[in-house]
């Protein structure tokens, strides 16, 4: 059976989906937008400011269910614009160590709320 795992410490979800499912002994983490929870806010345009405001919505949500990021096994990057792909890139490496979980990375046309950046993952147990 799945579990919905919610935080304050995260934006709340903006449609019908769950911030975060524990399936077995996976941790399955929707994407997450760089809003502030306690201002449901963007954190500037800064895509330094953004990524660090995602990671840490991942963190938060992680935390609620007994994990921390080394738990990750594989992350999900959008981005509106790859030339900001080496500061996303720069921040992203403060948030994990060896062994890195597995990454995609992409481009994409839009995201929600007019977003910069939005990042999901997979973590385990």
């Amino acid at each position: 059976m799945n579990k919905k795992i919610t935080t304050l410490q995260a934006p709340a979800a903006i449609g019908p989906y769950s911030q975060a499912i524990e399936a077995d002994s996976y941790i399955f983490v929707s994407g997450q937008l760089p809003i502030d929870p306690t201002t449901g806010q963007f954190v500037g345009d800064d895509i330094s400011k953004l990524t660090r405001q995602s990671l840490t919505n991942i963190r938060n949500i992680l935390s609620e269910a007994g994990l921390t990021m080394a738990n990750v096994v594989k992350t999900t990057v959008m981005l509106t614009d790859m030339n900001d792909f080496p500061a996303m890139n720069e921040v992203y490496a403060e948030f994990f160590s060896e062994p890195f979980p597995a990454r995609s990375a992409f481009a994409v046309k839009a995201l929600p709320k007019g977003g910069k950046v939005e990042i999901e993952c997979i973590a385990k147990k």
